[in-house]
């Protein structure tokens, strides 16, 4: 592989990244809290259990990326379409740390300096996990809020319960 083909699979994979957030967005927007509200529920209640029923969306999430990267090793035969996978791939572990790790504290693990755009993100969520039913949520995305989510005073939520 040369220099090119390595740089043009980073964009790939950087491009698959941000994209995979508008993927995320509207998959939360419209399927979670749409017609599979059955799975998401149960992460918009409170409880005690380490696993819930919305955890089955890691795992269809998941498909897609490992289908693309074993089809590019055995189909295609093609690392821009393995790249896409890892993108994908990406945003999944990038998911898992900021939203069952930082702000729902499935993990106990707090960065040390939370700066204002990770003061904000976990705002935007705290707002969406205000509502536990599936209408009239808002902030749907996951590694992106916007500036209107600012919050004035930022409380970081320590236990589990109180994010949910």
């Amino acid at each position: 592989m040369n220099g090119l083909s390595i740089l043009f699979c980073a964009i790939i994979i950087i491009g698959t990244f941000l994209a995979m957030e508008g993927v995320a967005w509207f998959s939360h927007k419209y399927i979670m809290h749409g017609f599979l509200w059955t799975w998401h529920r149960s992460h918009h209640r409170v409880h005690t259990h380490t696993f819930e029923r919305n955890d089955l969306f890691a795992v269809v999430f998941s498909i897609p990326a490992m289908t693309l990267m074993v089809m590019s090793t055995t189909l295609f035969h093609s690392v821009y379409v393995f790249s896409i996978g890892i993108g994908i791939i990406c945003y999944g572990i990038f998911y898992f740390v900021f939203h069952d790790v930082i702000v729902h504290q499935r993990i106990k693990w707090l960065p040390k300096k939370r700066g204002s755009y990770l003061q904000r993100m976990i705002h935007a969520h705290y707002i969406h996990h205000s509502k536990h039913t599936k209408e009239n949520c808002e902030a749907f995305g996951f590694l992106y809020a916007p500036k209107k989510f600012e919050p004035k005073k930022f409380v970081l939520k320590k236990e589990r319960t109180e994010t949910q």
